[in-house]
């Protein structure tokens, strides 16, 4: 059958092979090519790089439109990650040849779908800019970023995840004995929060619920936080402080969820979903140039997206790599993960 690439033999088995062993298995191109060598199929590495960047190319669409249509949500939940990428300008002879740190931005939309988009600063100028006409719920962690990001937009409400303010309390478990009670308390919160997510209630019984059994834990939460605040032991260096501090500065945030069904309790679903970019810089640690690092955050858009789903996705890139060609750019949205799941799975 005719190539998806111009001017090369390459099927387009062995381009959805190289995305998915990459970018699903983490398996670096200098590996594969080794495998291939092993088999007795003679490609050069430069030649499988300019496979996979030729291919992430023909995505791009794809990947645009999906983007768009997250976008749309009412409620995104963000997080971000840093990823080596690029080569620093060296001052000094010993900084020749160090990468810079960059950073991905994942975003997940109400349909389940998450798009990674890249920036050289963890600045909130990039927010500022991916988000500048959002209207809605930004469900984040404490970073600051997003603070400044909605601070001047009436539109948009912040929502705080309760996982990561769980964990400052983890940590001052050892140092103080009364974290302990912390956590006990988060737990029940989160008891009460499986419980309706695993009757598949409607929207109206799931606010009824939170705000008739969550709400009196979460304010006995927050008044416990005040009263070990007036503690005469406690210095505002002790970890058991700073996790005070954390919870009592966000309580409107952390809050947000009794108010609205459609807010998770945190941000755990995303943080799922980035997990795929550690799990890369494990296996091939850094990506050559800023562009590389681009095509990865699109790559890795589709196949988490396809895994969130249960799409198979090398049978995904088989297909949508032939489709691509042909497909109107009109009706791109069709080629997105979760469309084509309806239209051609």
């Amino acid at each position: 059958p005719p190539s998806v690439l111009d001017k090369t033999f390459a099927d387009v088995s062995l381009l959805a092979g190289l995305l998915v062993d990459k970018f699903s298995f983490h398996l670096p191109l200098y590996r594969q090519h080794q495998r291939l060598a092993a088999a007795g199929i003679q490609i050069s590495r430069a030649t499988l790089t300019n496979y996979v960047r030729r291919s992430i190319e023909l995505l791009a669409p794809i990947y645009e439109a999906q983007r768009n249509h997250i976008l749309q949500s009412r409620v995104l939940s963000v997080d971000e990650t840093p990823i080596k990428a690029g080569r620093k300008k060296a001052k000094k002879p010993k900084q020749r040849g160090q990468m810079k740190t960059t950073w991905f931005w994942p975003i997940y939309g109400e349909e389940k779908e998450v798009y990674f988009s890249w920036s050289p600063t963890r600045a909130v100028a990039h927010i500022q800019e991916e988000l500048r006409d959002f209207k809605g719920v930004l469900h984040t962690d404490g970073y600051q970023a997003y603070d400044h990001y909605a601070k001047d937009r009436p539109g948009v409400t912040q929502a705080q995840c309760w996982a990561h303010t769980r964990r400052y309390f983890e940590r001052a478990r050892d140092s103080d004995s009364a974290a302990m009670k912390a956590l006990e308390q988060i737990a029940a919160i989160y008891r009460i929060e499986f419980d309706i997510r695993n009757h598949n209630l409607p929207r109206e019984k799931i606010l009824q619920q939170r705000r008739l059994r969550a709400k009196p834990l979460v304010t006995a939460f927050f008044e416990w936080c005040q009263a070990q605040q007036l503690r005469s032991d406690l210095v505002d260096t002790d970890l058991l402080s700073r996790a005070l501090r954390y919870a009592l500065r966000h309580r409107d945030q952390l809050e947000a969820y009794l108010e609205d069904p459609d807010i998770p309790i945190d941000t755990n679903h995303l943080e799922r979903t980035l997990r795929v970019i550690p799990m890369g810089r494990k296996a091939w640690l850094f990506c050559w140039t800023e562009l590389g690092a681009r095509q990865v955050g699109m790559i890795q858009s589709l196949l988490t997206t396809c895994r969130i789903h249960g799409v198979n996705s090398y049978t995904y890139l088989v297909d949508v790599l032939q489709r691509i060609g042909s497909h109107p750019a009109s009706r791109i949205e069709e080629l997105t993960p979760r469309r084509w799941k309806e239209l051609f799975a």
